[in-house]
């Protein structure tokens, strides 16, 4: 395995001859049909209309896998030999879908539209390294035929995505990741700054001590942080409730949560007593800001009432944080 990764362990790409050439042509053309395949699956339930450009798109790229097969035939014979892009050294590479799964609509475009740039660029290159006319024929019309897979492509949005499908996909999709991310998120961060400043600043006014209050707002936000994302990973798996995977939204509300809490902790490093302090109000009201900001840029939570959810709520609690603390 170790091979792979060093200089004898690939072949560079101009020592193929025709006969590689080709045959890394045909292993090219039907990873990118099966990743098309694996596109179009992945969004057929939720995007119907972008699915079936993508079983077009691994529709032709089969027609010229078998282009090349039949010229591969012609020349060399039935038996093609197994040369893939790892075995060429500075060929391009693909991602796999299933790293990128669930599938993101606009993403997995630009990747298919990256796809086809690369993909005409080896035909290219390979069209103008063989002699052979036929070869140099068919190599051409790919290269051709890859670069105009965009137009192509737009095409087939506009045959298949008209306006109104393509704006619900696109709505469809920013609803998941408002759900997946921005909910959840934006709930840890709430509670990851609201909830620990009692704690925080109750042990800042007791004890006048950095380290201590430090240490408070350090376990208070990790261990908030924990229960928050394991609390949002196990009480919905998001099948009924389309809220997407268990595992991203604990996992962005229990980061954000920490987050939240380790604003106003980490001013406490601070040695000094009264700067740290004027640091981590200073923070709070910073924090109760963007949280108003992302209810009202994400969630169409109006102006005024985020801010009395959200500052009415902070001050509240900043406040029980330093009568507690000065008790």
């Amino acid at each position: 395995m170790l091979g792979r990764f060093l200089p004898g362990g690939r072949r560079s790409f101009s020592s193929l001859d025709d006969k590689e050439i080709l045959a890394l042509a045909i292993s090219s053309e039907e990873d990118d049909a099966r990743i098309y395949r694996a596109y179009a699956d992945g969004l057929r339930v939720d995007y119907p209309a972008s699915a079936e450009i993508f079983d077009r798109m691994a529709e032709e790229e089969n027609q010229h896998r078998q282009s090349l097969i039949d010229l591969f035939k012609q020349r060399f014979g039935d038996t093609i030999p197994l040369i893939r892009r790892e075995h060429v050294r500075g060929y391009y590479e693909r991602k796999p879908d299933w790293l990128v799964r669930p599938l993101n609509l606009a993403k997995t475009r630009t990747q298919a539209e990256e796809m086809e740039r690369q993909a005409a660029r080896f035909y290219q290159a390979a069209a103008a390294r063989t002699s052979d006319a036929d070869t140099r024929k068919l190599l051409g019309d790919l290269a051709i035929a890859e670069a105009g897979h965009q137009e192509e492509a737009l095409r087939l949005e506009e045959q298949l995505l008209p306006e109104g499908v393509r704006e619900g996909e696109d709505k469809k999709e920013h609803r998941q990741f408002l759900l997946t991310y921005v909910q959840p998120g934006l709930a840890g961060l709430m509670d990851g700054s609201i909830s620990t400043l009692a704690p925080i600043f109750a042990a800042a006014f007791a004890t006048g001590n950095t380290w201590t209050t430090f240490l408070v707002g350090l376990s208070a936000s990790v261990g908030a942080g924990i229960s928050m994302g394991f609390t949002e990973a196990v009480h919905d798996d998001g099948v009924l409730s389309g809220r997407g995977s268990p595992v991203k939204r604990g996992l962005a509300s229990g980061i954000m949560t920490t987050v939240g809490g380790l604003g106003h902790t980490l001013p406490y490093l601070i040695p000094h007593f009264k700067t740290a302090t004027y640091v981590a109000i200073a923070i709070v009201f910073v924090e109760l800001w963007a949280i108003t900001w992302i209810q009202n840029r994400y969630m169409e939570t109006p102006w005024g009432r985020a801010m009395i959810q959200v500052l009415l709520g902070g001050i509240l609690v900043f406040l029980a944080g330093i009568f507690i603390g000065n008790i």
